[in-house]
């Protein structure tokens, strides 16, 4: 299979033109790390966004960084936080969980909406993405948005290229909004709870004015013993605070361990990651977002059906889950589970077979998959960027 690494945004249209005058369909990748999330890849040549690399914008009082999309994430992280700043969602590293190598880039996290625990706090990856640079299917050079945050009239590109998966173009330059990192982060964990008792929890803390930025549940066989985390950040007198706060009105659930310092950062990277069901390799992994209150129902019925293990983030309403990828990987029993409590979901790893036979992303109801043709007609007429990732023929 033919490989394009473009240096230039102008070199990436030359071949997005070249590539559809002939109809040759291109997949879009960036560091590989997402590579076996959607459905199989049916296509003749790669264009990579691998040498579209570097800041090309950073204003620390403004809080705006851009760069280009194949820069590594690591690069722009890195460079955040000498200045004592953050992306504010969190992205996730898929390394672990995919087994997968390579850079995560930044074009990606715009392309994926990638986010992890905080955004119960500060939104996904979308709600701070502010401007991007992409060659839609006819190869031509398209912005929009900027530097700043606005409201948007008409069609809104910055947010339709959010979590496209590389379907409707190449990004080539994103731009984020970024916030300070906080001086204090300390984490209430709660031993013991059942799913439902452990939901409760972490919904009466949410609805508590004394905002969490992190909410998740480990269950027994996760991770070690079950544990109900909330996560707090903040100025050193505000945690102390809020940590006294949130321990009176939640005492009915016990009396919580304190965690702060570098294990418990890494625990929250552990459940951003997912990486606590990487293993076994041959397992497949859902990802099903849902109404917080329905979660452990949701679990319940799957559970009833197959051998599960799962986890909670975002308060309940995240659930990771592995089950054998043998036969549909429970497409139909996830499926069925998801229609009676409300949400969707994602299957994240399964071998190609599966995925090839299975909707891997949420089934669109009639009225929102003709949008979803229209809006990759207009963006793609010629189908050439990552058709059938997300669905059969888009």
């Amino acid at each position: 299979m033919r490989s394009y690494e473009p240096h230039d945004e102008g070199a990436a249209a030359e071949i997005v033109r070249a590539a559809a005058a002939s109809t040759q369909r291109l997949r879009l990748v960036g560091g590989g790390t997402k590579a076996g999330i959607g459905r199989p890849a049916q296509d003749e040549a790669t264009l990579s966004s691998a040498k579209l690399s570097g800041i090309t914008l950073y204003e620390p009082a403004e809080m705006v960084v851009a760069a280009r999309a194949g820069t590594p994430l690591c690069e722009v992280q890195a460079l955040l936080a000498d200045r004592g700043q953050m992306l504010p969602f969190e992205p996730m590293d898929h390394r672990g969980l995919m087994g997968t190598q390579g850079e995560p880039t930044f074009g990606a996290v715009a392309a994926a909406n990638t986010s992890g625990p905080r955004r119960i706090n500060a939104g996904a990856a979308r709600d701070s993405l502010i401007g991007v640079r992409f060659v839609n299917g006819r190869g031509e050079a398209i912005k929009s948005g900027g530097r700043v945050m606005k409201n948007v009239t008409g069609l809104d590109l910055v947010k339709l290229m959010a979590g496209s998966w590389g379907t409707l173009g190449l990004l080539t330059e994103v731009t984020f909004k970024v916030l300070p990192r906080q001086e204090r982060v300390a984490t209430l964990a709660y031993a013991g709870l059942d799913d439902t008792r452990a939901i409760a929890a972490l919904s009466a803390a949410l609805g508590s004015p004394f905002e969490l930025t992190g909410a998740a549940h480990l269950p027994a066989g996760i991770d070690g013993a079950a544990r109900t985390l909330m996560r707090i950040e903040g100025f050193s007198e505000s945690i102390n605070y809020r940590l006294g706060e949130l321990r009176r009105l939640l005492k009915r659930f016990g009396e919580p361990e304190i965690l702060e310092g570098d294990g418990t950062a890494d625990l929250w990277a552990r459940i951003r990651d997912a990486t606590s069901l990487a293993e076994p390799r041959e397992a497949a992994i859902w990802r099903i977002a849902t109404a917080p209150t329905h979660g452990p129902a949701l679990v319940a019925a799957i559970a009833a059906e197959r051998d599960a293990r799962w986890f909670y983030d975002w308060g309940g309403g995240l659930i990771w889950l592995a089950t054998a990828a043998t036969d549909d990987a429970g497409a139909a029993t996830v499926r069925a589970a998801v229609r009676t409590q409300g949400g969707h979901a994602t299957l994240v790893r399964a071998p190609d077979a599966v995925r090839a036979a299975v909707p891997v992303f949420e089934p669109l109801s009639e009225p929102l998959m003709r949008i979803t043709m229209g809006i990759k007609a207009a963006h793609d007429p010629a189908g050439l960027f990552n058709l059938g990732r997300m669905y059969a023929g888009v």
